[in-house]
């Protein structure tokens, strides 16, 4: 029985115990001795909340990562059998530790009958937080994704409407299986892939789960919620699921170690994220008399920011952008990220040294160490004093290698200007998870934005950064 055949059979039974307490008032009792079950209370319409629990609690699950060496819980989740097959799908972060340390951990799923067994891990999708588990039982139909088989079009997924009902299934908290209902309010392009906005409760535990509309069909997966904010929580599009499945069998032998597939994953995210970043030339803002590089889009954001109380020795304005999204990897590792920032600071009444001495510490409070990191390799830095436009530069460049991915870096460029005793303009840009070509593509395009110029600034186009003040174009 398809999913709306099954709800139709629930608005039907419905109706038919609706349709009891009517007639019974419409056709009273012919005598005092009447049966007293005409007097009872009728029977209350369900929610449709109720009926989707109701109607989907059999294929949802509870999904556990836990040690091999004393059987004890690492990390806990959600996950949904799809149709009537043996897959489940769930986010990459509920079941990470599985692909990345498959000899440390293992993983299992218990049903909200308390019924438990073993997971295994068939296919990822790091990008947009998707994983493909099989189990040893089948569904009853009721989640389902339509999906066709390989490279294959695949079939139209129900569009939906921003104020539409959704409602978010899982284990919050590990508390025990819920529902709950909010609305679906559009795209997010805070990032490189899509993610759907949904107002309403999103807690840790639900990930992985399913949201549905009120017709049962499957909108997205739970994924994460904002903390600043009150009830914006965020689903991974049906779209990616519906790809996903396509490259996945219920028979196939599942990959020995993942983490190839996961670098070849992030490798193709870096070019894409590295050529939308440099599609155009970065803005030019001004700080001072300096000239800076910023990168102002759907993905980057960037904030003002400005210390210039008159008791203080010296003034600081600082522009700060930085990525909103980032891809989880581990626990110890999020990646394909960029942030810049650029502290422009003006000396009152400290003497020349005191101001010099200022500025140093200014530029070795950026840098920092990974020497015992497990994830990356400690930083290989080169530092010089360079000259160019009209601006003279101290730079330090560090470049740190992915331990578990090949070819993916991090990059850090620190500059801090050495051509004026009184003011000093410090920047910064942190890439993260990117080859080596396209990390010195981005140092390059960032250091020659900046620049001096060689008049005093011109009030009209000077920023004067306010407290997170947002910079726009």
């Amino acid at each position: 029985m398809t999913t709306s055949h099954r709800l139709l059979a629930c608005a039907l039974s419905l109706a038919s115990c609706l349709s009891i307490p009517v007639l019974a008032q419409l056709n009273p009792p012919t005598s005092a001795a009447a049966p007293a079950t005409t007097a009872s209370t009728p029977a209350q319409p369900s929610s449709t909340a109720q009926q989707l629990y109701a109607a989907g609690q059999q294929d949802l699950l509870q999904l556990r990562v836990l040690l091999k060496n004393g059987n004890s819980q690492s990390s806990v989740g959600s996950g949904f059998l799809i149709g009537t097959s043996n897959l489940v799908v769930t986010n990459f972060h509920v079941i990470s530790q599985i692909a990345l340390e498959p000899d440390t951990y293992f993983g299992e799923y218990k049903d909200t009958q308390g019924k438990s067994g073993a997971i295994e891990l068939l296919a990822v999708d790091v990008l947009h937080d998707l994983a493909i588990v099989r189990i040893a039982r089948n569904g009853t139909g009721f989640f389902n994704v339509p999906h066709a088989a390989g490279s294959s079009q695949q079939p139209p997924l129900e569009r939906l409407s921003q104020g539409e009902k959704l409602y978010s299934l899982g284990n919050p908290l590990d508390l025990g299986f819920t529902i709950s209902e909010g609305t679906y309010n559009g795209i997010s392009a805070r990032g490189f892939s899509d993610q759907l906005m949904f107002t309403g409760p999103v807690n840790p535990g639900m990930s992985g789960g399913p949201n549905v509309t009120a017709d049962g069909q499957v909108a997205g997966v739970n994924v994460a919620h904002r903390r600043d904010g009150e009830l914006v929580s965020f689903l991974v599009p049906a779209i990616y699921v519906q790809q996903l499945l396509a490259r996945v069998t219920s028979e196939m032998t599942a990959p020995t170690d993942f983490k190839p597939i996961i670098g070849e994953q992030l490798l193709q995210h870096q070019s894409a994220m590295v050529d939308t970043l440099l599609d155009k030339p970065f803005s030019i803002k001004q700080l001072g008399p300096y000239s800076v590089p910023v990168r102002e889009s759907d993905q980057v954001r960037c904030w003002g920011n400005s210390d210039s109380s008159a008791k203080k020795a010296y003034t600081v304005a600082s522009i700060n952008c930085s990525m909103e999204s980032a891809i989880f990897v581990s626990g110890d590792l999020q990646t394909g990220h960029v942030t810049m920032r650029h502290q422009y600071a003006r000396n009152r009444k400290l003497n020349s040294l005191q101001f010099s001495q200022l500025a140093s510490q200014m530029f070795a409070d950026q840098v920092y160490s990974t020497a015992k990191s497990d994830t990356i390799t400690p930083a290989a830095c080169t530092e010089s004093f360079v000259t160019h436009n009209a601006i003279s530069l101290r730079a330090l460049v560090c470049t740190e290698a992915y331990h578990k991915f090949k070819d993916l870096y991090d990059f850090t460029l620190i500059t801090a200007s050495t051509d004026d005793s009184q003011m000093s303009l410090q920047s910064l840009i942190n890439i993260q998870g990117v080859s080596y070509a396209n990390g010195t593509r981005l140092i390059e395009q960032f250091i020659q934005g900046i620049d001096r110029r060689r008049s005093e600034p011109d009030a009209t186009t000077t920023i004067t950064p306010t407290d997170k003040t947002e910079v726009s174009q």
